[in-house]
């Protein structure tokens, strides 16, 4: 009997498998798991593979039957998330029959679930250089330099720099080391226009993509994180926010943002002693930071001192060490290209709140069979 041929598309974080099988064959769905196409020669699964499973008979797959073969194809949705409570603190021991989970308002079947704690982190430091940030240019370099040394752990979590006016340029590549990064950010200048889309997209799809794997038993396994820091005065960039949002969707990049911006603040607000006392009036590049931080799962902080964030950092750090994973097949599943929301909740615990990316495009790549990216995870 001929084997499987197997390819395995990551769309915006979901998974779409065509499979072509001989007739009577089980169809393999995995969570997660990198796809290879197999020839009739090809090796066994590696073991971090997941057991081949069939699919359930009340999740039917569309099928093409030709010359004695059957193709399915298999839509997968996997969403990393972390729930927080009333006191913005992580809560690690949840269970699966804890969560519910919908897709553009229709509920969903729970088709793999785990807890992931103390992952390596994959961080991208994105700083906006345009004329329009100038005056607040000692902040980005302090506050990102603070967000440093908060969270990077040596040996463990690497992050680079990535600067942006006119066009993104990246200073300093992937590394552990906080110092050279450090060094590379206080060397920053200001001048150019503005071009925050074009930086998002760039840095998923070039740098955090394909971010260096750690050793061990799970190599695919990495939190990736970008650090958006700026005004958000998006003048000169040829992809839109949405491409962008889509970009870090499609490789579950969660995008933390930084305000650089003081016009919604009073002077006689600036006392950090009394940060959470203060009124917010955010302007329209706030906004769209506020937004690109929350499509992707992210916070947005706008901060008028850099003692504002030392907590904050600490709190981001703590959130991505502590967080789910939820893969559903989705009951509605169309490849039309449109937006799909996702809604996840914990009915039995008030108080909680989830943080996860707000949905994903239901669009193929260009060209069949391929996989930019592997797993997303």
């Amino acid at each position: 009997m001929r084997r499987a041929t197997i390819s395995l598309l990551l769309i915006a974080g979901s998974f779409f498998a065509a499979v072509t099988l001989p007739v009577g064959a089980g169809l393999p769905v995995g969570a997660g798991a990198r796809a290879q196409q197999q020839s009739p020669d090809s090796s066994a699964a590696k073991p971090q593979d997941p057991p081949p499973q069939p699919p359930s008979p009340q999740e039917p797959a569309p099928q093409q039957q030709n010359q004695g073969k059957i193709t399915q194809v298999v839509n997968l949705v996997d969403v990393l998330f972390t729930v927080l409570n009333r006191r913005n603190k992580p809560v690690p021991d949840l269970a699966e029959n804890d969560f519910k989970i919908w897709d553009d308002k229709s509920p969903q079947a729970i088709r793999y679930f785990s807890r992931q704690t103390d992952l390596p982190l994959r961080i991208g430091l994105l700083m906006d250089t345009s004329n329009s940030i100038r005056d607040r240019l000692k902040f980005e370099q302090d506050a990102l330099v603070s967000f440093l040394f908060s969270v990077l752990r040596h040996n463990k979590d690497q992050a680079f720099v990535m600067t942006f006016d006119d066009e993104p340029a990246v200073l300093q590549a992937f590394t552990d080391d906080a110092g050279r990064l450090r060094d590379e950010i206080v060397k920053t200048r200001a001048g150019g226009g503005t071009a925050v889309y074009d930086a998002i997209y760039t840095a998923c799809q070039k740098e955090l993509s394909h971010p260096p794997r750690p050793p061990g038993d799970q190599p695919d396994v990495v939190r990736r994180v970008m650090i958006l820091i700026s005004d958000g005065d998006d003048n000169l960039s040829n992809h839109t926010r949405a491409e962008a949002i889509e970009m870090a969707q499609r490789y579950s990049v969660v995008i933390y943002t930084i305000s650089t911006s003081t016009q919604w603040i009073q002077l006689s607000q600036t006392n950090p002693d009394k940060s959470a006392n203060r009124k917010t009036h955010l302007t329209e590049g706030d906004k769209i930071l506020q937004d690109v931080a929350e499509e992707t799962g992210g916070r947005a902080f706008f901060p008028y001192h850099v003692d504002d964030l030392d907590q904050s950092f600490q709190d981001i750090g703590d959130e991505l060490r502590n967080q789910y994973s939820i893969a559903y097949i989705p009951n509605n599943y169309q490849l039309d290209g449109k937006y799909h929301r996702i809604r996840i909740e914990v009915p039995d615990h008030k108080g909680y709140q989830v943080r996860a990316r707000r949905g994903y495009f239901a669009k193929a790549n260009s060209g069949t069979g391929t996989n930019p990216s592997g797993s997303a995870n």
